[in-house]
């Protein structure tokens, strides 16, 4: 039986896990503090099957000075890491035109507009299934001149097949009362999903991993590489493990692990905030995303999860405040009468390559180590598609998916 290892155990890396462990490999997990206890435990938790959208539209470039300016904008640059940071944001905005927003949409499009079919494939048979929820997915905006400045964004779903309505947000309100009298224009996306507990279903699905025999190793991965005979070695800080092959799916960790072998990834941290109000006396029935905040609101388990933003700080500075009180702000606005237990507050790192797109797929001579990550806002998302690619890339059955939008090289 092949050995495989894969490092990350997040959304992608036990999505990895569960699909090559049903094609009959052996297979470890390898993770420094274990599954779901990065980013896939505090994302949104919407499948977005819409999301074909990155985060540099055509205007971005323009209004990014104003925004960094605007204490209660979305957009939030820690000063002194400026420097280390304008290489990268050099490329980054550079792809704020149409040409390369169509690129993404494109490349994206594969990787989530089925997300939800192939999160309940994922699922099947795990126990994992009790969390993923059929749920339109709307977007509320405070003024209808708003929604009409986002037609870009609506032209470019409409197509790709994305189902969408239009709504007045006072119709809106009365499928949704939580939301009554606070949007002009909503549009409401169907054939969505959502994870109700994003953190516990990557657990479930991980603890069924290890009852079909799955391995699970706590440790911190160092690095990678492939020796003269093809093997693939992982070394950890609890020294080195050999398999057949090797998937890096360590999110925004990955890019030192890949410079050795001559990849440019020039990918940063987005940094990503979430405030949780814990035990409300009224849920939404749909995922929101408020558009002039720019954070979506999804009800989960217990809480109502209020998760966005878009900051540059690196992987090294704690929860600043400015970006919690942004949000804050705009939470009192929405929910102002809404009454809760109490608040949760979280921050993560989203890792963003300079064109949005993931890297997937083998390292160019080193075909037995693959990498998975850089899913930017859509990790949970295409996770689980993702996960499942990358085992038809190592049993060679041939991807359900063209993967050369996500080559490993295509920055070099």
């Amino acid at each position: 039986m092949e050995q495989v290892i894969v490092a990350g155990a997040g959304i992608v890396g036990v999505s990895t896990a569960i699909w090559l462990q049903r094609a009959g490999y052996k297979v470890t997990l390898v993770d420094r503090q274990g599954p779901a206890s990065g980013t896939s435990h505090g994302n949104a938790g919407v499948l977005a099957a819409s999301g074909l959208t990155p985060v540099t539209m055509p205007g971005l470039v323009k209004k990014a000075p104003f925004m960094l300016l605007d204490k209660f904008s979305p957009l939030f640059l820690r000063a002194g890491y400026f420097p280390r940071l304008l290489p990268f944001l050099a490329e980054y905005l550079g792809k704020c035109n149409y040409e390369d927003v169509r690129l993404y949409a494109k490349g994206m499009a594969p990787l989530v507009h089925d997300t939800v079919s192939q999160h309940r494939a994922l699922a099947k048979g795990t126990g994992a299934e009790q969390f993923i929820e059929d749920t339109d997915y709307c977007f509320g905006y405070a003024d209808n001149q708003d929604f009409l400045a986002d037609a870009i964004a609506w032209d470019l779903r409409r197509e790709w097949n994305v189902d969408f309505d239009v709504m007045a947000g006072k119709a809106y309100g009365k499928i949704d009362p939580i939301y009554d009298g606070k949007f002009a224009t909503v549009v409401r996306c169907s054939q969505h999903g959502r994870i109700s507990d994003p953190g516990a279903y990557v657990q479930a699905l991980a603890k069924h991993f290890e009852a079909e025999g799955g391995q699970l190793e706590l440790a911190t991965v160092t690095d990678l590489r492939q020796d003269s005979s093809g093997r693939a070695i992982l070394i950890t800080d609890k020294g080195e493990m050999g398999a057949d092959k090797i998937a890096l799916t360590t999110g925004v960790w990955s890019k030192p692990l890949l410079q050795k072998f001559g990849i440019r990834v020039p990918m940063e941290s987005e940094r990503g905030y979430h405030i949780e109000l814990v035990n409300p006396e009224l849920y939404p029935k749909n995922s929101m995303m408020v558009v002039g905040g720019k954070f979506a609101v999804t009800p989960m388990n217990g809480r109502i999860r209020c998760a966005g933003v878009v900051e540059f700080a690196g992987l090294e500075a704690g929860k600043r405040e400015a970006p919690l009180k942004m949000l804050s702000h705009h939470i009192q606005s929405l929910f102002s009468e809404l009454n809760y237990d109490s608040q949760i507050d979280w921050l993560g790192h989203r890792p963003a390559l300079v064109d949005s797109l993931p890297m997937i797929g083998s390292i160019t001579g080193n075909e037995n180590l693959f990498t998975a990550f850089g899913h930017q806002h859509l990790g949970l998302t295409g996770g689980a598609k993702t996960g499942r690619i990358i085992s038809e890339l190592i049993s060679q059955d041939g991807s359900s998916v063209d993967v050369s939008p996500y080559h490993t090289n295509r920055f070099n």
